[in-house]
């Protein structure tokens, strides 16, 4: 399943975020040629890490196609860890795209890397419409696409995302408490993602889960994580969380950024209601990666709060 060449270039547009430079080093690890695109000006520090990796750098402005295309040259694959509104996921992206297919390259990775959207209608979620968008454009390419779909960032559960409320020992939740959600790590969505962007042939989706679990699974690995006893604490139904992204959205607005808070509000209603959920996992392609449970991933942010 997992054919590849002997020294694949691949582009990774985005390597400067986490994500992206999770990315960018396990393709490194895998023996990848890989070449980051950066913004013009980009600070030397924020490459040093990539640079250490043996990651070539190149700088290029995302709004020319000319010089993108240039960019991808000889490329395998090219992977997008974009990340903003619309004018990146949508325009700035459709410009990757192109240069893409001009350059010549046969493959492209979107930065969809999310819970499944294409289970959702529009209007449920800001960011999700903008992939949504993208998906259109991509699929009107005559380029092979894969999107990879990994529910959630396991890693927000750290306090991004406030399912896990450690100071009052509570796991709260909206609706069912045995509603399965799909959680992967950033590091194993990076380590998929790599494996797929040195794959010769994939499908045009592949969904992921390090772990799936509900409330009642959440709270189980926050007491083990944390050593202490954690409950679950159902704050109303779907509606009541509907409601409360509404209210939030109107009295902060803040449209400008790119996870204003009820944008979170709205990823929590599509996995709680059930509405994003993946209808099947595609772990096992590439079945010797190791995938990090949600307590192992608590048991990391305990650590690093007692140093």
């Amino acid at each position: 399943m997992d054919s590849t060449t002997d020294t694949p270039l691949i582009i990774v547009a985005g390597a400067t975020g986490e994500l992206g430079g999770l990315i960018a080093h396990a393709l490194r690890d895998r023996g990848a040629g890989v070449r980051a695109l950066v913004r013009p000006g980009t600070e030397s520090s924020r490459l040093a890490d990539l640079r250490a990796r043996g990651v070539e750098i190149r700088e290029v402005s995302l709004e020319s196609v000319p010089d993108l295309t240039k960019a991808c040259s000889g490329a395998h694959c090219v992977v997008s860890a974009l990340s903003g509104l619309g004018e990146v996921i949508i325009d700035l992206q459709t410009n990757l795209l192109k240069a893409t297919e001009q350059a010549g390259v046969k493959r492209f990775i979107p930065s969809d890397y999310s819970l499944d959207f294409t289970r959702l209608p529009r209007g449920t979620n800001r960011n999700l419409d903008f992939r949504m968008t993208f998906q259109e454009i991509a699929d009107a390419s005559g380029l092979e696409v894969t999107s990879v779909l990994n529910g959630m960032f396991t890693d927000l559960l750290k306090g991004d995302a406030p399912l896990i409320v450690k100071p009052i020992s509570r796991v709260v939740y909206w609706g069912d408490v045995g509603q399965p959600m799909d959680m992967t790590s950033m590091r194993d969505t990076a380590a998929y993602t790599a494996r797929v962007a040195m794959d010769s042939s994939t499908p045009r989706w592949l969904r992921i889960a390090g772990e799936v679990v509900d409330a009642e699974g959440l709270r189980r690995a926050a007491s083990a994580a944390y050593g202490k006893d954690f409950k679950t604490l159902r704050v109303g139904g779907i509606g009541v969380l509907s409601t409360m992204i509404d209210l939030t959205r109107l009295l902060l607005p803040k449209r400008e950024e790119v996870f204003p808070p009820w944008q979170g509000m709205q990823y929590m209603r599509n996995m709680l209601s059930g509405r994003g959920k993946h209808p099947s996992l595609d772990n096992n392609r590439y079945p010797d990666l190791d995938w990090e449970s949600v307590r192992a991933v608590l048991v990391g942010d305990s650590a690093g709060s007692r140093n």
